[in-house]
């Protein structure tokens, strides 16, 4: 080849390598920020990747995704959302809980941010209003406060003789003084007495439990991220000890537990892939409402009751979404 095909042929690289450059560059990147695992979030990161899709994006062929995962260490959070910034990701995923929000309203207040949360997002400075966020942010909240308040009516009519019940919490988390409080005003209505039980890992859960029939506990209430990919942990303890226990979702009566009143996860998670989608496809965090979840249900176990002594009230059976025999 001569030197002026040589200059053609190098020419028509270059401009190959910018071309190359310039999609790689247009593809978008969502930063997708949990506290969990992806072991432990596989359905829910499935719901979210079906909301963005609904918008046409797909990871892999028009749309990248950069995961952080804290792997349950919270601390980690703060470092893994600033890291997302310094990425320049299009859009920011805060999925998993108040954690994940906090910590991307931290680390940016301009790239947009869709968050899932537990916590009044307006009382917690998220957003100013539920209508109108404004800022750069937006997304779901399922507003906790109100699903603590029923957990401990339906502990306390299912262990009406109890002046006493537990609150299982994972003391890492820097939103659990908001579950507590949420937990302690709900058993204040009701006359009971609460003791804190705190555990941030599977030997912290065992003395836990260990801790609720030295204090003469009559009922826990359970609740985080951590203690649902321990489920079979958790319950079994519970079991063991012939400690009654409310729990946020109905992965743990299935695995044999008492009795959860909680949120559906997944059309959150759905609806956070929803926005996403939309702010890639130009919409304003501002302009996009943050949505309350409207899904919820109530499920027991009547074996675990019967091994356990309870008689479940027939004004209990006749609310539940789901009975399990």
């Amino acid at each position: 080849m001569n030197r002026r095909g040589l200059m053609l042929l190098a020419a028509g690289m270059m401009a190959t390598g910018r071309g190359l450059r310039a999609q790689q560059k247009a593809m978008p990147v969502i930063g997708y920020l949990n506290g969990t695992t992806p072991e432990a979030n596989a359905a829910q990161l499935a719901a979210f990747r079906q909301g963005v899709s609904e918008s046409g994006w797909v990871e892999g062929q028009n749309l990248k995704i950069e995961y952080r995962w804290a792997e349950f260490h919270y601390d980690r959070l703060p470092g893994l959302a600033v890291d997302l910034v310094e990425r320049g990701v299009d859009v920011i995923a805060a999925c998993g809980g108040a954690d994940e929000a906090f910590m991307a309203k931290n680390a940016t207040s301009t790239i947009p941010t869709v968050f899932m949360t537990g916590a009044d997002p307006v009382e917690t400075g998220l957003v100013a209003s539920l209508a109108r966020p404004g800022g750069n942010r937006t997304g779901v909240t399922n507003l906790t406060q109100l699903l603590w308040q029923k957990r401990v009516e339906l502990i306390a009519e299912l262990v009406p003789q109890t002046r006493v019940i537990g609150v299982l919490v994972n003391p890492n988390r820097a939103q659990v003084g908001r579950v507590v409080d949420a937990t302690q005003q709900a058993a204040n209505a009701k006359g009971l007495q609460l003791e804190i039980l705190k555990a941030g890992s599977e030997a912290e859960i065992d003395a836990a439990f260990a801790t609720a029939v030295q204090r003469h506990i009559g009922a826990v209430v359970v609740s985080d991220p951590l203690f649902d990919s321990l489920s079979q942990q958790v319950v079994a303890l519970a079991a063991r000890h012939a400690v009654p226990a409310i729990y946020i979702s109905k992965k743990y009566v299935s695995d044999g537990g008492l009795i959860s009143y909680g949120a559906i996860f997944l059309p959150a998670h759905r609806v956070v892939g929803s926005y996403v989608g939309k702010i890639l496809n130009g919409a304003k965090p501002a302009d996009l409402p943050v949505q309350q979840s409207t899904n919820f249900e109530l499920v027991i176990n009547l074996n675990t009751a019967k091994a356990l002594g309870l008689t479940i009230p027939p004004a209990i059976l006749a609310r539940a979404d789901e009975v399990i025999e």
